[in-house]
């Protein structure tokens, strides 16, 4: 990757810093494309002098996203949305960024998609990722399609959401009554800095990564209903999980679009399916990338939800 020009398309979000981090430690020059830039200059000192490049574009105005790939030597589609304009951002987005690739003479071109994606799916996020591959391939033949499961990280909005819901938890007698939906729903989750990896692997690689579909997941199976009780623990925060019947979440997600709804909807048919590897695509370990579990790394910052943060920790050692 050394000195090659990677544009990275939503670089600015949770996943694509890290992404970016990975590829300028790896030499490559990284141009990070957004709606406004300037929320990504963070980026920057991240690299050399002149290592980075900020570019303003919008995917739902296609004629910006060819001036931002042109001179590219492989491209990075990040954009994702967890609705309303699922269509925008994860197929017309993905469309006009692969064609833009394709013409301007990009030799690669990533799509980062979704475990769980299928055209047949009742959840319009996973449909529209479905839809996205299939723009990408279209566009771009040789496109290669990460599949990343639930990803955490220490700005996530997964991890981050229960730790601070469980920790805000008002007690009753001692213990914090904690309701969870669909406790029995599987995950995988897998942490930012692989995926982050996983990326830079296949641009590296381009060539014999060409055209396959990559499951991101961790080492690790969890049930909604163990992840609770995982992190009650790590949070040192006494709870009594409340397993809802699907009669009543279904209710809550249904009014999902009011303004603190914990899950809409469309999130609610998503955790009607098992979110694991399928077992018919290549994963991180074909990439030569070890998952992180993570409990391994996860405690550095969910130690914010923990009572007096780090002295809790360390008077209950003492």
């Amino acid at each position: 990757m050394k000195d090659k020009l990677v544009t990275l398309i939503g670089g600015g979000g949770f996943i694509g810093r890290y992404v970016a981090q990975e590829l300028l430690a790896a030499g490559a020059r990284v141009r990070v494309v957004g709606r406004d830039p300037r929320r990504a200059w963070f980026i920057k000192p991240l690299g050399g002098l002149g290592q980075t490049q900020f570019v303003a574009a919008d995917v739902g105005r296609p004629q910006t996203i060819a001036r931002a790939v042109a001179g590219s030597d492989a491209v990075v589609y990040l954009v994702g949305t967890w609705g309303p304009d699922f269509q925008g951002a994860h197929v017309t987005g993905v469309r006009a960024a692969a064609q833009a690739s394709r013409e301007t003479g990009a030799s690669a071109f990533v799509h980062l998609s979704a475990l769980g994606a299928d055209a047949d799916s009742p959840s319009r996020y996973y449909a529209s990722k479905a839809e996205g591959e299939a723009a990408a391939r279209e566009a771009f033949p040789g496109a290669i399609v990460l599949r990343p499961s639930v990803v955490f990280g220490p700005e996530d909005k997964f991890l981050n959401r229960f730790g601070g819901m469980i920790a805000s938890t008002p007690q009753v007698f001692g213990r914090a009554p904690v309701p969870v939906l669909r406790a029995q729903a599987r995950f995988q989750p897998v942490h930012v800095v692989d995926v982050a990896r996983a990326v830079a692997r296949v641009l590296g690689d381009a060539e014999a990564q060409a055209g396959k579909t990559i499951e991101a997941v961790g080492p690790e199976v969890v049930t909604m209903g163990e992840l609770m009780r995982w992190l009650a623990t790590t949070l040192g925060r006494e709870v009594d999980l409340i397993e809802l019947p699907d009669v009543m979440g279904q209710a809550i997600a249904v009014a999902g679009f009011l303004p603190g709804a914990p899950i809409t909807f469309d999130q609610w048919k998503m955790l009607k399916t098992d979110n694991v590897a399928s077992g018919s695509h290549p994963t991180l370990e074909t990439l030569g990338i070890v998952p992180t579990p993570m409990e391994s790394v996860a405690t550095s910052w969910l130690v914010q939800y923990r009572k007096a943060g780090r002295f809790g920790m360390r008077a209950k050692a003492a």
